[in-house]
């Protein structure tokens, strides 16, 4: 092992970049409590309980939710709810 060798990889979290129109977008109340639930690593139907709501109703958040942050998938929802610290 050589004591000059570094890791110079970037961490998976930075391979999110959270664009200004992200900090920008209008989340509805509801909106923000399931990106909640998906940050705290809750099922839809979980979500859906908590909530009170249809597992359907959840699926049509998690839609909206991606779109409006510019994201893929619930994993980059997640990380971008903590950057937003929400």
């Amino acid at each position: 092992m050589e004591a000059t060798a570094r890791d110079t990889r970037q961490p998976a979290t930075a391979d999110i970049a959270v664009p200004s129109a992200v900090t920008s977008a209008v989340l509805t109340p509801t909106q923000i409590r399931v990106l909640r639930g998906v940050h705290s690593g809750l099922l839809n139907k979980q979500i859906a309980f908590d909530l009170g709501i249809a597992e359907a109703t959840v699926k049509v958040h998690m839609t909206a939710l991606m779109r409006k942050l510019n994201v893929r998938n619930r994993t980059q929802a997640a990380i971008v709810a903590q950057t937003l610290a929400i």
